[in-house]
């Protein structure tokens, strides 16, 4: 087994990214990605593109797949349980409430401080949970469970333990499942992070975005360093096996020196995983980002600047990139799982969990079935109606054709593991890759010619410096995108 590197003790990784901050001095990372890595190379793919949580991407969903078809989907999962054939299962439970409104949010959510509305919404998720068993039948156990938002801690304790035994009633917990909560911490306390371990959540995610004082006022999410850090440091005592912190860059006010220091301060704080993802200003689409102050937000030199700076402040503290924009402690179960080439996506991100069907649960939840996807009602008057009328809340979704199953092997093994075996595309799909492929491995000649990409007769390999940018690789071989070339309704690669 490789072993891992001793990790920075932390007041060493803080005084190196004091000084680099101080400084402006570059570290982290190797002198060849450095070089590579130059604002000019920077900007030069910093395109829209998907995140590739699947493929085809939500975008492509129609509502010629209902809960007819959805129907269908999950009795053809019943009969391969019966013979053991039915793949794992994973369960996506959205809660949409928000106490208060974030700006930048482009999230499904319901902004109010009616809790009781959480009581109602649980009577809602127990009927289309009743609906599920009805079809799929036996009770199903679950590798994962993942509950998003909204904010799920809009929930008090007695409502998510209600919820937990309403799960377990057809979803009970497999040994060894990942059950993963979203935390917002303005609403979290020790004593709840204490309920949340007893109830069985092993894994946490903290939102923090940021902790500049003047982006926190101008995204009008206000929380304080310290107060995230006890909370930290209190999932920690209780053992909880992950814990996220979420960043976003790109948000109103931000600088390359502020984002520093948010950058330090998260190294320091030392949660097992990060994730940093770039904010996609569309107030055409989210409304509430119609309230950001345009003139505010930083450029794209600026943006560069803060990619950069992330980059190299977290890998120089010890975390390893798993990819896109996600990094882990190289003792963490998702490190592990990269280096030993284990590695999964789903629309929850990277996971350590093999290919499983995903059920949705909720508000504009999306599952995954077989060869299928589909999406629930996005609005709470919409779901709740179909859900008294005894259907299922399904609005759209989609069948996915041979060259979509195809195509979403070839992008989620450049997604997950960085390199694409050729025999390991012709076996299973009866085709031959250079033939099929033949105009994609053309437009990859300039990837090979940035260094990002390695091309041989037998493989795709992406490179070291390639791994930062994976999803520019990935969307060569999307053949909805190239198709229209209608971009702008994604988040941007940097």
């Amino acid at each position: 087994m490789r072993q891992v590197k001793a990790l920075p003790s932390s007041a060493a990784h803080s005084k190196a990214m004091k000084k680099a901050t101080r400084t402006g001095e570059k570290i982290g990372l190797p002198p060849e990605q450095k070089a590579l890595l130059s604002d000019e190379f920077l900007r030069r793919l910093d395109v829209p593109g998907p995140r590739y949580t699947s493929y085809p991407t939500a975008d492509r969903f129609v509502e010629a797949f209902g809960a007819k078809e959805y129907r269908q989907v999950l009795h053809q999962r019943a009969l391969g349980a019966v013979v053991g054939g039915a793949p794992p299962l994973s369960v996506y439970v959205h809660i949409p409430f928000c106490e208060s409104l974030c700006y930048f949010c482009a999230c499904n959510k319901i902004i109010t401080r009616q809790h009781s509305r959480g009581k109602e919404y649980l009577g809602l998720l127990e009927r289309e949970i009743a609906l599920h068993a009805a079809e799929l039948g036996r009770v199903q156990h679950i590798t994962q469970l993942h509950l998003g938002g909204g904010s799920p801690t809009f929930l008090d304790d007695a409502e998510l333990s209600r919820l937990m035994d309403i799960l377990r009633r057809q979803f009970p917990l497999a040994p060894g499942a990942e059950v993963s909560i979203e935390v917002d911490p303005r609403t979290a306390t020790s004593e709840r992070l204490r309920r949340m371990r007893a109830l069985g959540f092993n894994r946490v995610s903290f939102g923090i975005q940021d902790f500049d004082a003047d982006v926190q006022v101008a995204v009008h999410r206000v929380q304080s360093m310290e107060s995230v850090r006890d909370l930290i440091a209190e999932a920690r005592a209780l053992r909880f096996e992950s814990i996220n912190a979420d960043l976003i860059y790109g948000l109103p006010k931000q600088t390359p020196t502020s984002f520093a220091r948010t950058v330090a301060q998260v190294a320091e704080l030392r949660p097992t995983r990060i994730a940093l993802y770039a904010y996609a200003h569309l107030p055409q689409r989210f409304r509430p980002q119609r309230h950001i102050d345009i003139s505010a937000l930083p450029s794209a030199e600026q943006r560069v600047a803060m990619l950069r700076t992330a980059l190299e402040g977290f890998i120089a503290s010890g975390y390893d990139h798993i990819g896109m924009d996600h990094f882990a402690l190289p003792t963490d179960e998702l490190a592990i799982a990269k280096r030993q080439g284990r590695l999964h996506r789903n629309f929850q991100g990277y996971s350590t969990q093999p290919d499983c069907d995903l059920i949705g649960l909720g508000v504009s939840a999306i599952g995954r079935v077989g060869a299928t996807y589909s999406q629930n009602a996005k609005t709470l008057d919409e779901y709740r109606d179909t859900l008294v009328q005894g259907e299922f809340p399904v609005i759209r979704g989609l069948s996915l054709t041979r060259d979509d199953v195809l195509r979403r092997s070839v992008i989620m093994a450049l997604m997950c593991q960085g390199r694409v075996d050729f025999e390991s595309i012709e076996l299973p799909h009866l085709v031959k890759v250079h033939e099929v492929f033949a105009p994609e491995l053309r437009e990859l000649q300039s990837f090979v010619e940035m260094g990002l990409v390695e091309l041989s007769d037998q493989a795709i390999q992406v490179t070291a410096t390639g791994w930062f940018f994976v999803r520019a690789v990935a969307m060569v071989f999307d053949r909805h995108l190239q198709a229209d070339q209608v971009r702008e309704r994604f988040s941007r690669i940097i």
